[in-house]
């Protein structure tokens, strides 16, 4: 973001402040479907307020229903493409008018390669896990950091794996990105300053699209995205600068 910006941040975060209402404001991407909706949810039964985008319109209109359904309708869901530097731009843009800055981000968005051996994984194939899992974040990182420096607060949780921390075959390009994940995690938590922090948070195994792709009909013995998130949750909210650098599991 530019430095001009900086002056409507500020207002912005004021004005967004008094709409909370106590609760924080989260942002996660990849929120229409997965552990992404499934957090959102639960955050926001919990009073938390909640900022999502993804790409599919139609599943954030569904989302957005459920949410308002206790007519609440403080949450902003939007179109965004985190592969796109210019549409997280965007993005940035958008929640600093409506929202302010947020109190957390969940990089969440994120995507598998086939199951497949390395040299049968197609070129477009590896750099789509790649420009979702890694640069992904990365713009994210880069658009929403300068806007949570003034104020020296605010907590990013980078998803990772457990295969982010050791390798299986068939998966390699999406076990290359989330070691990717852990390394810059750990990278970008030294250029923080005091009272932020950025997390590698490994969610564990659930039964999801993603997990289906690689395991087929035995995903389904993991537990269920809305039993995770419960657990996910309290755990997100609990993190501080403390946890600067840390990579946890759910």
């Amino acid at each position: 973001m530019k430095a001009a910006s900086f002056g409507a941040v500020n207002r912005a975060a004021a004005g967004a402040a008094g709409a909370s209402s106590g609760g924080k404001t989260v942002m996660i991407t990849g929120v229409s479907k997965g552990l992404g909706r499934a957090l959102a949810l639960e955050l926001a039964k919990r009073g938390h307020t909640i900022i999502g985008c993804s790409r599919a319109q139609d599943k954030l209109n569904s989302l957005q229903s459920e949410l308002s359904s206790d007519h609440n309708n403080h949450h902003l869901l939007l179109i965004a493409d985190v592969r796109s530097n210019s549409s997280v731009e965007e993005l940035a843009r958008a929640v600093i008018e409506k929202k302010g800055v947020p109190d957390i981000i969940v990089n969440n968005a994120g995507t598998i390669n086939r199951n497949n051996k390395i040299w049968e994984v197609p070129e477009e194939e590896f750099d789509a896990v790649i420009d979702t899992n890694v640069k992904g974040i990365a713009n994210v990182l880069r658009h929403f950091i300068p806007i949570m420096l003034p104020n020296k607060q605010g907590i990013i949780v980078n998803f990772s794996s457990g295969w982010g921390r050791s390798g299986a075959a068939l998966v390699a390009p999406y076990c290359a990105s989330k070691w990717a994940v852990e390394g810059l995690t750990r990278s970008v938590a030294k250029e923080l300053p005091d009272g932020m922090a950025v997390i590698a948070l490994n969610p564990g195994v659930i039964h999801t699209e993603m997990l289906q792709s690689c395991f087929g009909t035995s995903a389904s013995i993991y537990q269920e995205p809305d039993a995770w998130a419960s657990k996910a949750a309290t755990m997100i909210l609990n993190l501080t600068g403390a946890d600067n650098g840390a990579s946890l599991t759910v």
